[in-house]
């Protein structure tokens, strides 16, 4: 393929540890047309990956030789290559898999580059690409990671702290006497049960830690530094982080795959 030939549709996958998201852009899009979200299956092979892809693009009307190009970042390494050779026998093109060997436009100013988490860099390249100027990514996933970037676009590195539903498990096996409960808005600070009581000091608790911790990041980059909020439990959170976060995006991360393959085409 040359610089030259449009790809009518890129799939974009996001495999993270609990869940993978991935979407479908139409050429020339700015935002996914299609997208799902499905739990990671750390064991899938190829194939099963390919009747999984094939099951959710039929129900849209879609079909997997409609796909002229795909690209995957992954935080299991097993599955970035299944995901690879998924691309190869099922699609017909080489998918790329986000990693050294591809160019991201955005230097790492880590002390170890290549420990950087791909769905952290990719999110940290699409935020940038918004504001181009300095930028903090925040993604609800399985941990809550604070991605920082500078006004230069450097990737400057982040925070990594246990993730709502990590808490919440944790909550229910290590105490015999508390009940394994799903997030939801509280109806109150002050629970009246047990269960409202872990609701609000997850929702209030994880609030005041992005409120913190962005506080300080402005203290070192600047007040107007721009916060966007991403993965599956941001817009559950929102409304108790208004006051740190800019914006939500739930597609973040897919929009930082385009940007990325459209850099190494």
């Amino acid at each position: 393929m040359t610089e030259a030939e449009p790809v009518a549709h890129l799939l974009v996958v996001d495999v993270g540890n609990t869940q993978t998201h991935a979407g479908i852009f139409d050429a020339g899009a700015e935002r996914p047309s299609e997208n799902w979200r499905v739990a990671t299956a750390r064991e899938a092979t190829a194939d099963e990956l390919a009747v999984l892809l094939s099951g959710l693009l039929a129900l849209r009307g879609r079909d997997l030789a409609g796909i002229g190009a795909s690209i995957v970042s992954s935080t299991v390494p097993r599955l970035g290559e299944q995901w690879r050779e998924l691309g190869a026998r099922y699609l017909g093109h080489e998918t790329l898999v986000v990693g050294p060997s591809l160019k991201t436009g955005m230097p790492i100013r880590t002390e170890v580059p290549h420990e950087v988490g791909a769905d952290r860099l990719v999110n940290a390249v699409a935020a940038y690409a918004r504001v181009a100027d300095a930028c903090v990514v925040v993604d609800f996933g399985t941990a809550i990671t604070y991605d920082v970037v500078s006004a230069q676009g450097e990737y400057l590195g982040g925070i990594i702290t246990p993730g709502i539903e990590i808490s919440l498990q944790a909550l229910s096996e290590r105490a015999a006497k508390l009940p394994a409960v799903e997030l939801s808005e509280p109806r109150a600070v002050i629970g009246r049960s047990t269960v409202d009581a872990i609701r609000s000091g997850i929702a209030f608790g994880f609030a005041g830690q992005v409120e913190g911790i962005v506080w300080r990041l402005r203290a070192e980059l600047g007040e107007r530094t721009h916060v966007i909020a991403t993965g599956g439990f941001s817009t559950v959170m929102y409304p108790f982080t208004k006051a740190a976060i800019d914006e939500v995006d739930e597609f973040l991360t897919l929009t930082g795959l385009r940007l990325i393959w459209e850099r190494n085409r």
